[in-house]
């Protein structure tokens, strides 16, 4: 027997969309949406890179079996609906979970969709199809999935090995497109192919990815854009200018050049929001000295995270766990409880005094310093704060030299274990413990980039994953973000609010406060022109 879930209703109070502002517009079709990307990506594959532009550039090419509602504000379970699959249903015992698909879909080249395109993807996710990816980041996600069949032409099954209530979410994640079955990994770096409301046009490295109009996309009168145009802009400042001359339609800047956009271009439609990044200090736990936990301990005391927040984005973040903060995030840590962690009091020179204690018992001092590179991507986002570091590590008889290195060169240094500490950047595809404990922490996760292994905190994992009522789940969820602190697993720093301007032609395109990547579908997005 089965129990239906449906297409679940989504709270009024989170639906906004850019120009919408209480008045209803009638949608015109036609233009070339521009978007400021940051970085030049190493490939086209949404399936195996793991940085936010290729999962921004290509989500528009796929579909999802299930999405989060491209309107709503926040990611959460009761956001979510269906895509390629017509809903979804739940076995009595929770262990599988049955999706029907739609009939008459057609990838970008003419072949038909069908169930074998679902097995295909998840087959290839779990490692068991012949076709192999060069990289696999999110293989974690799938750890409890046993196999998926199929029933008939039009109905799937994931057969897992647990319950686990979540596993829905991460079905609804931008990244967890469906790829055609007929169509290899490696021509899906350079030519990706999908049943999305935009084909794949270009990607010239360093300048654009272009899309263009699907016209034969499944859903009637969708997509509005004749297409995208991602142009690729490293520099802030630089994106700033192309924005201000109405070069671009949508830019990510950063906060102390909000202030600019808004005096130069004033007519700019501008909204600052969370998206669920935290910036981390990763440490090597097998590169000596920082095998000892003593050490860890001691730079993670170190931290001053107000510091960075004030400096980086003049006040506008929030200090969290493993999860995003409260309110935007769903799972976050209330904040008198957080303040109990270690390294979370607010008195950081108390946090700090101890720190050097511990290195002083190691046998580092004003005179024996430790001399290391500090390893970060060369995007500004992730060098600006590990300037900061350097400068606070200082304090600690700490000596770091900043070792920036290119994007295509960052992910596959941080699975080699190629460095001793570093800055990084995460973000989950997902805001749920199921996607950020296990893809993070669980042990041989291949972004589990500090090697951090507890098999007895990971049946914790386990525990909360199988947990249906949501006040017990935190309640476990908290006791394991309690551990991972005193374990010094991968301090959170802080996370940022991210500066997001759009032309006041752009209409309809939804900012989400717990995600950067999932409300890229593009297809309900319009130009008023």
């Amino acid at each position: 027997m089965k129990r239906p879930l449906g297409v679940l209703g989504i709270a009024a109070g989170i639906l906004t969309a850019i120009g919408v502002c209480g008045t209803v517009f009638a949608q015109k079709t036609g233009g070339i949406l521009r978007v400021h990307a940051g970085d030049s990506p190493p490939s086209m594959s949404m399936l195996e890179e793991a940085d936010a532009v290729p999962a921004r550039a290509t989500m528009g090419l796929f579909n999802n079996l299930v999405m989060f509602d491209q309107s709503a504000k926040q990611n959460n379970m009761q956001s979510i609906v269906p895509d390629l699959a017509t809903g979804w249903s739940w076995s009595e015992g929770g262990a599988e979970l049955t999706l029907p698909l739609r009939k008459g879909v057609k990838w970008h080249d003419g072949r038909p969709f069908t169930v074998k395109d679902v097995k295909c993807t998840w087959d290839i996710l779990t490692g068991k199809s012949s076709e192999k990816l060069r990289l696999n980041p999110r293989k974690s996600w799938y750890h409890n999935l046993a196999e998926v069949t199929t029933n008939g032409d039009h109905e799937v099954t994931f057969h897992l090995k647990r319950p686990q209530p979540a596993f829905v979410a991460l079905l609804a994640s931008g990244r967890s497109v469906v790829y055609p079955c007929h169509v290899s990994p490696a021509e899906m770096r350079q030519h990706p192919i999908g049943t999305g409301p935009f084909k794949f046009v270009e990607f010239k490295p360093n300048e654009r990815i272009t899309l263009a109009r699907n016209p034969d996309y499944w859903k009637p009168g969708r997509p509005y854009l004749d297409g995208i145009e991602f142009t690729i802009i490293r520099d802030v400042s630089t994106a700033h200018l192309a924005f201000v001359a109405g070069k671009l339609d949508w830019i990510g800047t950063s906060i102390p050049l909000l202030k600019d956009i808004k005096r130069e271009a004033p007519e700019a439609v501008c909204e600052l929001t969370s998206g669920g990044i935290s910036r981390n200090l990763i440490v090597n736990r097998d590169a000596p000295p920082f095998d000892n936990p003593d050490m860890r301990r001691a730079m993670a005391l170190s931290l001053d995270r107000k510091a960075f927040i004030d400096i980086i984005s003049e006040g506008q973040g929030d200090i969290g766990g493993v999860m995003q903060p409260l309110p935007e995030g769903v799972w976050g840590m209330p904040e008198h409880v957080m303040k109990t962690l270690p390294g979370y009091d607010p008195d950081v020179q108390k946090n700090r005094s101890e720190a050097r204690a511990i290195m002083q018992k190691l046998g580092y001092g004003p005179e024996n310093r430790l001399a290391l590179k500090v390893s970060t991507r060369n995007v500004p986002p992730f060098r600006d704060p590990a300037v900061i570091l350097i400068d606070q590590l200082k304090q600690m008889f700490i000596d770091g030299e900043l070792e920036i290195v290119e994007t295509a060169l960052w992910y596959p240094k941080m699975y080699r274990k190629d460095f001793k500490i570093g800055l990084n950047l995460t973000g989950g595809g997902v805001d749920d413990p199921d996607q950020q404990l296990y893809e993070n922490y669980a042990c041989g996760s291949p972004r589990n980039y500090t090697s951090y292994c507890n098999p007895e905190l990971e049946s914790l994992f386990d525990q909360q994953s199988i947990e249906t009522e949501m006040d017990k789940r935190k309640q476990l969820v908290w006791e394991i973000e309690r551990k991972l602190a005193e374990d010094g697993a991968r301090p959170i720093i802080f996370y940022n609010h991210f500066a997001y301007c759009w032309q006041p032609r752009v209409k309809n395109w939804t900012m989400m406060v717990n995600s950067i990547i999932n409300n890229f579908r593009m297809e309900d997005v319009w130009l008023d022109q």
